[in-house]
């Protein structure tokens, strides 16, 4: 049995269903993200889970024991908020041990909590500060460490990061993941960035319009997505219409143009429209070397992403990105050249029409 089970729970407010059919079970010590677009039931799954909405159908069970109905205050459960909702008027150490003295924990217990937290969050001579003279990472450090002060079961995160710049967003998300592996919490995790939810992970749930589209892990996401919602909202894709040409060999048809596909096909039939899809780092020129797929093209456009460069190539009628690693002795095509490029059958993807 998993530590935490989500058990066919829907929400509906009024007729509108913000969640529907959710099944997940969640191992002690995991670290799941619910990843997907702002109103997609991510955040009201989360709340669900933390006692602050009641499924109208389904089951909520944590640790053998059904919490479905269970106010907040008695699930043992922590929660850290997107706007950081720290007391203004209490230091560091009066907002991390707030929820130790609501429970009327001995003072001695307190403190050695208290500092056993600030030692955690890298932050043990901060006990006396106030909110307004922290940045904006520290607080958030703060809020996680009010968190996990109570020893929760299960440890919820709404967003932490979305309200921080990138550089301690990233810094930040490794923190976090390094506490959480630490202690061995297990967590749930809600953001729409999808870097964040591929990098800190055990799982990602991709959820859209209130409905799971796809779990696993960040590499079956990524690499093995298998709906088109997944395909297109994970990372950059090229994605295009076809038509399958021989079922039994993967031979697909784009625009005229022949690609060999690993997916089995053997349900489908020939003529049937399908969508196939490409991840632009998949490509390389055909002088490097040539896999299943070769293709001719026309280079339509170069731009420079840093540690990428992103090369717009024309395959048919349909413009494609490949991406290439940068390097001081990269030598690129000109925008017009006729070039062939090459994939391998297991990079071609056919989700469906």
């Amino acid at each position: 049995m998993a530590f935490l089970e989500i058990n066919n729970v829907s929400k509906k407010f009024g007729a509108t269903e913000a969640v529907s059919g959710f099944n997940l079970q969640v191992e002690k010590g995991e670290l799941v993200s619910f990843l997907g677009p702002s109103g997609c039931g991510k955040t009201t799954t989360l709340r669900m889970v933390a006692g602050f909405e009641i499924p109208s159908e389904g089951r909520i069970v944590m640790g053998g024991k059904d919490i479905t109905d269970m106010p907040a205050n008695q699930r043992d459960v922590g929660m850290v908020f997107q706007s950081y909702a720290l007391f203004p008027n209490m230091t560091v150490a009066g907002n991390i041990g707030f929820g130790l003295k609501v429970m009327k924990k001995p003072s001695a217990e307190i403190e050695q909590r208290i500092r056993e937290m600030l030692d955690l969050i890298n932050m043990p001579d901060y006990a006396h500060r106030y909110p307004y003279q922290l940045s904006g990472g520290q607080q958030q450090r703060v809020a996680l460490a009010r968190a996990l002060a109570l020893r929760p079961d299960v440890l919820l995160l709404d967003e932490p990061l979305s309200a921080l710049d990138a550089k301690i967003r990233v810094s930040l998300r490794a923190e976090i993941r390094a506490i959480q592996r630490k202690l061995g919490i297990t967590a749930i995790y809600v953001t729409h960035d999808q870097e964040e939810a591929l990098s800190l992970s055990d799982r990602v749930v991709v959820m859209n319009a209130g409905k799971m589209e796809q779990v696993g892990t960040p590499f079956q996401i990524y690499n093995f997505p298998e709906t088109n919602f997944v395909a297109n909202f994970v990372g950059t894709l090229n994605t295009a219409p076809a038509e399958v040409i021989d079922p039994a060999r993967g031979l697909i048809s784009m625009d005229g143009v022949q690609f060999i596909s690993a997916d089995d096909l053997t349900s489908r039939q020939k003529g049937d429209k399908v969508r196939m899809s490409v991840r632009p780092e998949r490509f390389s020129f055909a002088d490097d070397q040539k896999k299943d797929n070769l293709l001719d093209c026309i280079i339509e456009n170069i731009t420079f992403l840093g540690s990428v460069v992103r090369i717009q190539v024309k395959i048919g009628n349909t413009v494609f990105n490949m991406d290439t690693f940068n390097n001081p002795f990269l030598e690129l095509p000109k925008i017009g050249d006729k070039r062939q490029i090459t994939c391998s059958k297991e990079a071609v993807l056919v989700i469906g029409h």
